[in-house]
């Protein structure tokens, strides 16, 4: 599939599945917005998600990536189908340090330098994402990409940029509305 054919596929699969929707909603970025992104209704739609990881892994395809990583909740099923996808190993990052069990912030485990592709589902500043890449780096490991479903074009890109990670949109809020 041409890089245009999987983002129109992608595009139709979001829009069928009911993932984009319209009203007045509050972001967790804390902005106001007249259209919302529910892709937790795209990854829990296994024809959507299929879409979703077929489309992130040919972004991926040739590059040099040790594990593909989500934060969670959110990108632990678009991190879990493109790691199915690609058979690269899986790294979620939790928000908080469990303390109990085996502990820790991570679930799989990633020695010092290790490349890791990071999926979010939507961006809109990036600063959910920016932790999990503070805490993969302070942890030894590479973040140098991150792969989102829909970039809402907030400041996401450049606020990434400013550390030094590249975000790879598979669309746009633009295509969707």
């Amino acid at each position: 599939m041409s890089e245009g054919n999987g983002k129109r596929a992608l595009v139709d699969a979001l829009k069928a599945c009911g993932a984009v929707k319209f009203g007045d909603f509050t972001l967790a970025s804390g902005k106001k917005s007249t259209y919302y992104v529910d892709i937790k209704k795209a990854s829990t739609d296994p024809a959507t998600l299929k879409v979703i990881a077929k489309e992130a892994a040919r972004v991926i395809n040739g590059l040099d990536i040790d594990f593909v990583g989500g934060v969670v909740l959110g990108g632990v099923p678009l991190a879990t189908a493109v790691s199915l996808e690609t058979e690269l190993p899986l790294v979620l990052i939790r928000k908080s340090e469990k303390d109990y069990g085996t502990g820790g912030l991570f679930v799989g485990e990633f020695q010092k330098d290790s490349k890791i592709l990071l999926l979010e589902d939507v961006t809109t500043s990036g600063g959910s994402v920016k932790d999990a890449i503070v805490a993969i780096r302070d942890a030894g490991g590479i973040v140098d990409r991150v792969i989102t479903v829909v970039d809402r074009d907030s400041g996401a890109e450049k606020n990434l940029s400013d550390i030094g990670v590249k975000l790879v949109p598979l669309v746009r809020a633009s295509d969707l509305i």
